[in-house]
C-alpha cells in the first residue's frame, strides 16, 4: 500500500513535524510528508523541513484579501501536493477547510479539551491556564478540525498528572511527550479507517 501523503502545516518551530518524520523514517508510521506550509516565513519548522529534503513554504494571511483567500491559497498547494490528510502542528491560523478536505484535517491540542481551547488559546497560554485553575490533570487531544478553533469531533486523548511545584514549562514538557504518541496514533488510526 502506497504511504498516505500528508501535508503539514504549522506557525514555530516544527517539533511535531520532527516527531512524524521520526516515526515516518523508523518505519511506525505508513505515511510521507508531501508538503510542509507554514504562516510565517521565518518559522524554524520549514528550516526543519527543508532539512529533511521535504517542499515546504510560507503562505502568509496578510499577503492575502482576508482568510477566505488565505484558505484558499493553502489548499492550493495541498492539492498539488497529493495531499490526502492534512496535519495542524502548531499552525496559529484558521484554515477554512474545503469541501474537498473534509473530515481530513486534524489538529493536536494541549490540553483536554473541551477545557483550555479556542482563540487565544495556544502554546504556553494553555499550560498557565491550567495551572491557575488548580487542575490535576491535563493532557493533549488530537481531534477532527472544523472551522473554528479547537473545534470538532475527538480522536483520542492522552493524560498528564499536574504535579505540585509544575511550571508552564515543566508542565508543556509532559505534555508533549504524550502528543509524540498520541498524535502518529491518530494518523495510523485514519490510515486504518479506525478515526
Amino acid at each position: 500500500m502506497a504511504p498516505l501523503k500528508i501535508g503539514v502545516l504549522l506557525s514555530g518551530g516544527g517539533r511535531t513535524l520532527e516527531n512524524l518524520v521520526d516515526e515516518i523514517n523508523a518505519g511506525r508510521l505508513g505515511a510521507q510528508i508531501a508538503v510542509v506550509i507554514s504562516s510565517s516565513p521565518d518559522a524554524y519548522g520549514l528550516e526543519r523541513a527543508r532539512k529533511h529534503s521535504i517542499e515546504a513554504h510560507a503562505i502568509e494571511l496578510r499577503r492575502h484579501r482576508g482568510p477566505r483567500a488565505f484558505s484558499e491559497a493553502i489548499t492550493r498547494s495541498l492539492r498539488a501536493a497529493g495531499v490526502e490528510l492534512v496535519v495542524l502542528a502548531g499552525f496559529l491560523k484558521l484554515y477554512l477547510i474545503p469541501f474537498e478536505y473534509a473530515g481530513c484535517v486534524m489538529n493536536i491540542h494541549p490540553a483536554l479539551i473541551p477545557k483550555y481551547c479556542g482563540k487565544g488559546f495556544f502554546g504556553h497560554h494553555v499550560h498557565e491556564a491550567v495551572l491557575a485553575a488548580g487542575e490535576t490533570e491535563s493532557g493533549c487531544t488530537v481531534h477532527w478540525c472544523d472551522n473554528e478553533y479547537d473545534h470538532g469531533p475527538i480522536i483520542l486523548q492522552r493524560k498528564v498528572p499536574v504535579l505540585p511545584g509544575d511550571t508552564p514549562d515543566t508542565l508543556a514538557a509532559r505534555v508533549f511527550e504524550e502528543e509524540c504518541k498520541a498524535y502518529p496514533e491518530a494518523i495510523r488510526r485514519f490510515i486504518n479507517g479506525t478515526s
